[in-house]
């Protein structure tokens, strides 16, 4: 127990660490007190991002189009993949995979490369995958536009659902930090996370209906796609932004459940060593 020397010394004020709150607590705590540095750290991130480049803030909206017009050249025209909308459904699809990746990776990369400023200066550990997140909000609302303009340009008007889009990207914020808190705590620990979730980012792609449509695969199989929490996320997000409809309950669930359990297990992982990070990074 150490004591403040405070004057009266009567009045002195004790610190007894027995007292702290619980981790998850004291770690939500200190968040919602350091939340100006979040709006620092997501400035910051878009400010080094582009301070260097050509296109600037509009290489966000470029990046997707451009991956976009490949698939659809090679998917559509050399192997003659035939499907309704496929530019959309590509972009819509890479729109929101990309949001969730770069704030996955952001998350753990911005944990490591802070290890010097944890050492020295308190701040909640966690502001740096919640900045990440933001970060990813900032870019994905960017690429919407480009989006909305080839859905006009293609024939496709806006549909009133769009007022569900919020909805919708929150549910994906909340399953990425999730995850991003997850790998963050893993790689304080072991190097060699970093590297191995990058190549699971690729394998992962490719097992959600990304660039193909649920409707190729064979019916055993697209059941089982729908264990990939990543699916619901896509699924959701293009029934509101492309096809103009209300969700199905069943796809509604399950997106909740993936964002509350991913974030509930990435929260407590995340926080129950948060303490000793300084120490590790």
């Amino acid at each position: 127990m150490t004591v403040i020397d405070t004057a009266p010394a009567g009045n002195r004020r004790y610190y007894d660490s027995a007292e702290r709150a619980a981790p998850w607590l004291e770690e939500l705590s200190g968040l919602m007190r350091y939340r100006f540095l979040i709006r620092q750290l997501v400035a910051r991130s878009i400010k080094t991002r582009y301070k260097r480049s050509v296109l600037g803030v509009a290489w966000t909206m470029v990046s997707p189009l451009l991956t976009m017009l490949v698939l659809t050249l090679v998917f559509s025209q050399i192997f003659r993949f035939q499907a309704a909308d496929y530019a959309l459904h590509v972009l819509s699809g890479l729109v929101l995979w990309n949001f969730f990746a770069q704030s996955t990776v952001g998350a753990m990369n911005d944990l490591m490369w802070s290890g010097g400023l944890i050492g020295r200066i308190y701040l909640p550990k966690s502001s740096f995958a919640v900045a990440a997140v933001g970060t990813g909000l900032v870019n994905l609302g960017l690429a919407l536009v480009p989006l909305g303009l080839i859905a006009l340009a293609l024939g496709q008007p806006l549909n009133p659902v769009w007022w569900a889009v919020p909805l919708v990207i929150a549910l994906s914020a909340a399953f990425a930090l999730g995850v991003g808190l997850l790998v963050s705590s893993l790689s304080v620990y072991f190097q060699d996370v970093a590297p191995t979730y990058e190549v699971l980012l690729t394998a992962w792609l490719y097992l959600t209906p990304v660039i193909y449509p649920v409707s190729l695969l064979p019916p055993g199989l697209a059941a089982w796609l729908k264990l990939n929490p990543m699916h619901a996320h896509v699924e959701l997000f293009r029934d509101v932004v492309l096809r103009g409809v209300v969700p199905s309950a069943e796809l509604v669930v399950m997106g909740l459940v993936s964002a509350a359990g991913a974030l509930a297990l990435g929260w407590w992982a995340f926080t129950r060593k948060a303490r000793d990070y300084a120490y590790q990074v």
